[in-house]
């Protein structure tokens, strides 16, 4: 499949600091790549580099085969982009901030303002200031004028942030349609883990300005560390019981109790084992259940790890 957004040792340095540090990104047409990073790990350097917003200490961006540089304006008309937090006219109402973009993007379709607005669920907001909206309807305006022009690729800072949990399901079922239905290359930066998961084909997590790991979904699912969380009555004897039948167990503590751990795969494939082992040396479990690991220790563990999956 086609790339659409490519960097090549994208690096940027002020003074003697590597905000991006020789990143390499290669996505493909129709798929949605999840940028992660803590604050301050390069995400919006990487995307302003890519935007052309500034210029890379050494290292090239390509959009859809061409290189992103000063005088390559003709990029810009199959790309939208948010950067950092939306920038609208405060004193004009939705209506007239997307109007106005849609004259600056060239456009003759007068029919498209209309469209966004509708697809942006801003109907009822057609007519209010930009400056009486809430966080998250200003969030939605700032992608709404991302996406007037249909690009084929949408590049988005934050794109969720100050929505409500039912904006952020909106938010993710439009950037699922696009690339599913209409091919739309969708790079979305954010230090949500969580919500990327559920959005992003691909995901890659940048630390200190490194590109420190890629992964995409099913692999991400099966790099999670599951554990098999076990408690009884008498649990030094299931400890007895379990470490000689070749479990290594570990005790855990949860909401305040002291519970058992087994980490070893066969236990955790078929708890009925243990169960029945159990049972029938007179000690049944009281509690026998699988536990994942949840994305946001997976996110720091791989950060702290540089890459690694330890």
């Amino acid at each position: 499949m086609k790339e659409i957004i490519r960097t090549e040792e994208l690096t940027k340095v002020f003074g003697k600091h590597y905000a991006v540090d020789h990143v390499n990104l290669s996505i493909k047409k129709g798929e949605i790549y999840g940028f992660l990073g803590l604050n301050g790990a390069g995400k919006t350097t990487t995307i302003r580099m890519l935007l052309g917003m500034i210029s890379p200490t050494k290292g090239s961006s390509f959009l859809d085969g061409k290189k992103v540089s000063a005088g390559n304006t003709a990029i810009w008309n199959e790309v939208g982009y948010m950067v950092e937090a939306p920038h609208s006219y405060p004193e004009l109402t939705v209506e007239e901030n997307l109007e106005i973009v849609r004259k600056l993007r060239g456009m003759k379709d007068r029919s498209a303002v209309s469209r966004i607005i509708k697809m942006l669920k801003l109907e009822i907001y057609t007519h209010k200031k930009a400056k009486h909206l809430s966080l998250g309807n200003a969030q939605r305006l700032g992608i709404a004028k991302a996406m007037i022009h249909q690009p084929k690729i949408l590049i988005l800072d934050e794109p969720t942030n100050g929505l409500d949990p039912a904006g952020i399901i909106e938010i993710r079922k439009l950037l699922q349609d696009l690339a599913r239905n209409e091919a739309v290359t969708i790079l979305i930066s954010s230090h949500q883990l969580d919500e990327i998961s559920k959005v992003a084909t691909n995901i890659g997590i940048i630390n200190n300005g490194k590109l420190v790991k890629e992964i995409n979904s099913s692999q991400l699912e099966n790099q999670l560390r599951k554990t098999l969380l076990l408690d009884g009555k008498r649990k030094t004897e299931m400890i007895s019981i379990l470490t000689q039948s070749g479990y290594q167990v570990t005790t855990f503590s949860e909401e305040n109790e002291d519970v058992l751990e087994i980490r070893n795969m066969d236990a955790i494939q078929h708890p009925d084992k243990i169960a029945t082992l159990l049972v029938e040396a007179g000690h049944p479990p009281t509690l026998l259940k699988i536990e994942k690991e949840d994305l946001e220790t997976y996110f720091l563990r791989i950060i702290n790890n540089g890459g690694g999956v330890k």
